[in-house]
């Protein structure tokens, strides 16, 4: 750990003492001059040319300053600098972490990190509030969102397709709040999934098999649980002869296909018009000559336009819904359809629903840590006005004493003939 870092340490103790404070005060003080100064530098500065051209401007403000810093401190300063012009500022080194997952800025004081499925408090922070806003102002910029008091809440993404979510005062009242869901490098597969023990072999040539034979299918489970990779590697099993699109709020999928077109939705601009729903997209959809059509999660009023897709020729069609268990998806499903604005009655929902939906993949996240699929059930039908599952296959967890890690088995508890489909 640097001088530095062991100094911003101290200052939350009661004994530091008037030197340390007035070090950090000057670190403080000659970063802020720093970025100042090379706000002229731009992204396509060469970045050799650019740490020597800050370091030039850190010479320049310490001899302004009359004081000396060390070697290691000179560098720690110069690197942060870069960061903040050229990336993300202090958390661009968890950016570029490929074992943390998700990363969490509660304000400009406290940065949480997800690293293996547990959450941890990385000693990273910002300087202050204005520096997390600069932040998010440098990712949602060029995708032509805005944060301010009147809208204070944002969804965007990264240009490797991260999610992002940002909240800022008054609706934070711990500061500017950041959270980013980190997009993989290196593209799962369904054999990595195979190896971390989500799934069996057998699950996974049953799901490849329901996918081919243009089944519909429906991946739920709780935040985090996975869901949007999950629909990644089951996007990949479509066939490359398809024409795909693909409708998200924000875009994360990565489809390895050739054809595919991809739609993003957009929010409304200052005056309130221009809003772009995912029920505007999907609707368009339909008229562009769709083979199969994936949906990044199914959460308002599209849930009847999607199963109306399904049930009209659009057949292998994917999505994702939030949901805790596979009769839970029934239920969403049902509330997500009464959200669209039309007085059905609930019959003719649970018809529309037993119709259109052939597959229920369950994925969900564990206490370790670890994601698994613990239930794909398929829907039978309906009779006496309920819809029929039956469960496929199943995780069985056994207990584990003295062991905070998850074991169990997966089982086949039921078959499905892909002759139907």
């Amino acid at each position: 750990m640097s001088l530095y870092k062991k100094l911003k340490q101290n200052k939350q103790t009661a004994g530091e003492t008037n030197e340390q404070q007035e070090m950090i005060i000057l670190m403080q003080r000659i970063r802020s001059k720093l970025l100042l100064r090379t706000q002229r530098i731009t992204d396509e500065t060469e970045h050799p040319a650019l740490r020597q051209e800050v370091a030039n401007y850190l010479e320049t403000l310490l001899a302004e300053e009359q004081k000396f810093l060390p070697k290691e401190e000179k560098d720690t300063l110069i690197t942060q600098v870069v960061q903040d012009i050229t990336g993300l500022g202090p958390i661009q080194p968890l950016l570029e972490d490929d074992t943390i997952s998700e990363i969490m800025v509660n304000g400009p004081k406290q940065v949480y990190v997800e690293r293996f499925g547990k959450l941890e408090l990385s000693q990273h922070h910002f300087l202050h509030d204005q520096q997390v806003l600069h932040v998010i102002e440098r990712i949602i910029a060029p995708l032509g969102r805005r944060v301010d008091e009147s809208t204070p809440m944002v969804d965007a993404r990264l240009p490797d397709g991260s999610r992002i979510n940002a909240v800022i005062p008054p609706l934070a009242l711990n500061g500017p709040t950041l959270t980013i869901r980190k997009f993989r490098k290196d593209k799962l597969g369904i054999q990595e999934l195979i190896q971390f023990g989500a799934l069996s072999k057998e699950m996974a040539a049953f799901l490849e098999q329901a996918v081919v034979s243009r089944m519909n299918i429906l991946v739920a489970g709780g935040t985090g649980s996975g869901k949007t990779t999950l629909l990644n590697i089951l996007s990949a099993f479509i066939p490359e002869n398809e024409r795909i699109i693909t409708i998200e709020d924000a875009a994360e999928l990565k489809l390895r296909q050739p054809h595919v077109i991809s739609l993003e939705t957009r929010p409304s601009n200052v005056e309130g018009k221009g809003e772009v729903t995912i029920r505007d997209l999907l609707r368009n959809s339909l008229r562009m000559r769709p083979d199969r059509i994936v949906i990044g999660e199914v959460r308002g009023g599209e849930a009847l336009d999607m199963l109306q897709a399904m049930n009209t020729g659009h057949d292998g069609s994917l999505s994702t819904i939030h949901a805790n268990a596979p009769r839970d998806v029934l239920s969403r499903l049902e509330t997500l359809m009464l959200m669209s604005g039309y007085d059905l009655p609930l019959k003719a929902i649970r018809e529309q629903i037993a119709s259109a939906v052939d597959l229920i993949v369950l994925q969900k996240r564990f206490r370790d840590g670890s994601r698994k699929i613990t239930h794909i059930t398929h829907v039978e039908g309906i009779e006496n006005n309920t819809v029929v599952l039956q469960d496929v296959f199943v995780f069985e967890e056994v207990p584990a004493y003295g062991s905070t890690a998850v074991k169990g088995k997966f089982v086949q508890t039921g078959s499905v003939s892909f002759k139907d489909h």
